[in-house]
């Protein structure tokens, strides 16, 4: 078998978070490319997407992280009228932008094969349930694909979000044949000591373990996951089954495609050791 790398591409990276459902085909095209280049190299691609504007935004107004609410209150949306409207849209919504995914992959003559964890996944958390066979088969020029989705949750929250950095986690340490996990986030080379606005390129941790502080920006108003500190802690996770974890910028696709190809790069290698 092929050795393997899985790579987050951030939803914030490839879509614009602010406007509701809006992808960056120029960077989806660009990181493509990425993935063909990899596959060049005789390294097999397992591809998990983030949402940014195509469900953090609903999701947020919808409180859909917080399960089932019988006794909140909401004002329908121009598609929705209640959470489980909400649920249905968000899903479709994360298909959406999925295709948009997908057909840049197919521009690069590769072959993308989905899988919405809605259709396999339940409960959210890096132990979520859900068989991950459906991975484990790979040809030449495939590339399997997930996302951060709602999913089925059992008891009384009925359904809740499953972060793309929760599947990552399992991907990541389950599949055989995994040897990195690369994060490619937007707009910052990795983590920092200090806020990204007040940052020089000296105040990029290049080795991070949990111990050590860093600030980021978490999107409150809009995030319904975790941000940069919830790649952190699963990154850490993953570390420490002996994988190899880098976050990069993934504006830089050499950068992107050096940190997958396991080569030195500009970054953030996350540690799980004290």
């Amino acid at each position: 078998m092929r050795e393997r790398v899985v790579i987050k591409w951030g939803g914030g990276l490839i879509t614009d978070k602010s406007s509701l459902c809006t992808p960056d085909l120029e960077i989806l095209e660009q990181l493509a490319q990425t993935v063909s280049d990899c596959i060049q190299h005789d390294l097999d691609v397992v591809l998990v997407h983030g949402a940014g504007s195509f469900g953090h935004l609903r999701s947020k107004y919808w409180r859909l992280n917080e399960g089932f609410l019988p006794h909140a209150r909401f004002d329908k949306d121009e598609k929705c009228m209640n959470q489980r409207e909400a649920v249905n849209t968000v899903r479709q919504e994360m298909l959406e932008l999925n295709a948009h995914v997908c057909r840049a992959l197919e521009q690069k003559n590769l072959t993308p094969v989905i899988h919405p964890p809605h259709l396999w996944a339940q409960n959210t958390g890096p132990v979520f349930s859900g068989n991950l066979h459906r991975f484990h088969e790979q040809s030449e020029g495939q590339v399997h694909v997930t996302f951060g989705d709602v999913v089925d949750v059992e008891g009384e929250p009925q359904f809740g979000i499953l972060s793309g950095d929760d599947l990552v986690v399992r991907l990541a340490i389950e599949l055989p044949a995994v040897k990195r996990l690369v994060f490619a986030i937007k707009g910052v080379d990795g983590l920092l000591r200090v806020p990204p606005e007040q940052a020089s390129e000296d105040d990029l941790i290049e080795i991070w373990t949990p111990e050590i502080e860093f600030k980021g920006v978490h999107e409150s108003s809009i995030d319904v996951t975790g941000g940069i500190g919830l790649k952190a802690s699963r990154g850490s996770l993953v570390a420490s089954h002996g994988i190899e974890v880098m976050m990069v910028n993934g504006g830089k696709m050499e950068r992107v495609l050096n940190a997958m190809l396991g080569n030195p790069v500009r970054g953030t290698l996350i540690s799980d050791k004290q």
